[in-house]
């Protein structure tokens, strides 16, 4: 089955904008460094040095996986076939292209968040679509659905199947930055010895799985509500709110609902380098930091991992910092936001 012309077009324009932001995850880009905010509200001037001229032209983009083609997949001795970043691109010819195929026994068992297999009888998903409480649509447009099955549209893993993930196609999560500034002991802000910016932390917490510092995030609920995700998701990984007792957590809400409901952005709204990726299945996220600015509200949530958390912590913002996934562009994007302290290399204003 040939991909419908609609489809491909989609594709092609997702792998571009796709493009830059996973590149500048693995290698950042000194001109995006200096652009005062998110992707989506880059300056003209700015956009311009950052993106190819025909920016939609799949032919013209160089874009590299990097966290979505390592080896062994996460919690398995699975490898991935190798592939070449030149290759990569899935209109970059490839016949002799032979990926492994992985889905998880704990996928596999049926889980209520997990699809079931493609061919499995009374299983006709509604790709690109909303099916039902399901949102299959990308956040990226239109991707290319062959033999039934979904394309990644950042290009080829190594890897087909679902590995760990439980949808095909798109599976939604929501990533809360919550930050606030570094203060001494008489509540100043400190800024940095080399840049003079003001330090930035925000609550991190350290995987269970994998071990690696990350943003205390999770995946969307069927039918919820991505302002719902990022709260519960805080809740339940940064303050424990799982174990605490009915009064402890109403009490909890209170706070949460204050911090919450407070002015935001959306820090990135997209597709994720990330290792549980496959050529079937991918992460995308939507990161939204909500900024403490006196600090007085989260002195009111006592750090408490929880969940899939083993620690959490607030966590001083630079370069130096090395997060699971993208994590470390979306923080970075932050410190733009704010003006904060990220690196002391302060690099060119803007590509020339």
């Amino acid at each position: 089955m040939f991909p419908s012309v609609s489809a491909s077009l989609g594709f092609t324009r997702a792998a571009a904008v796709l493009s830059l932001a996973v590149a500048l995850t693995a290698r950042p880009a000194r001109c995006a460094q200096r652009c005062r905010s998110p992707l989506s509200n880059l300056s003209a001037n700015c956009w311009a040095h950052l993106q190819p001229v025909n920016m939609f032209n799949s032919y013209n983009v160089k874009f590299y996986h990097s966290k979505a083609l390592t080896s062994p997949y996460p919690g398995s001795h699975v490898e991935r076939s190798q592939v070449p970043k030149d290759k990569v691109g899935w209109l970059v010819e490839w016949k002799d292209y032979n990926p492994v195929e992985y889905t998880a026994m704990s996928v596999l068992a049926g889980p209520s968040w997990a699809d079931p297999q493609i061919n499995d009888k009374g299983f006709s998903p509604k790709f690109n679509e909303r099916d039902g409480e399901v949102e299959r649509k990308s956040l990226n447009g239109l991707y290319v659905v062959e033999n039934g099955r979904p394309r990644n549209p950042a290009g080829r893993t190594g890897l087909t199947g679902r590995g760990l993930l439980g949808r095909w196609g798109p599976n939604h999560a929501a990533d809360p930055v919550v930050t606030r500034w570094k203060r001494d002991g008489s509540g100043n802000k400190i800024a940095h010895p080399v840049t003079g910016k003001n330090i930035l932390q925000f609550v991190a917490i350290k995987r269970r799985d994998c071990g690696e510092w990350a943003i205390p995030g999770g995946m969307v609920d069927p039918g919820e509500k991505i302002s719902a995700t990022l709260k519960r998701e805080f809740g339940e990984e940064a303050l424990n709110s799982l174990q605490k007792s009915p009064e402890e957590r109403a009490e909890l809400e209170k706070q949460l609902h204050r911090l919450f409901s407070q002015e935001h952005f959306v820090v990135y709204r997209g597709y994720v380098d990330d290792p549980r990726n496959t050529d079937n299945a991918w992460m995308e996220t939507e990161a939204v930091n909500y900024h403490d600015e006196t600090g007085e509200t989260m002195d009111n949530l006592p750090l408490e991992a929880g969940d899939d958390a083993g620690v959490v912590k607030w966590v001083d913002i630079s370069e130096k910092l090395k997060l699971y996934a993208s994590h470390s562009y979306f923080i970075k994007l932050v410190t733009e936001k704010w003006g904060a302290h990220w690196s002391e290399d302060p690099g060119p204003e803007c590509c020339e």
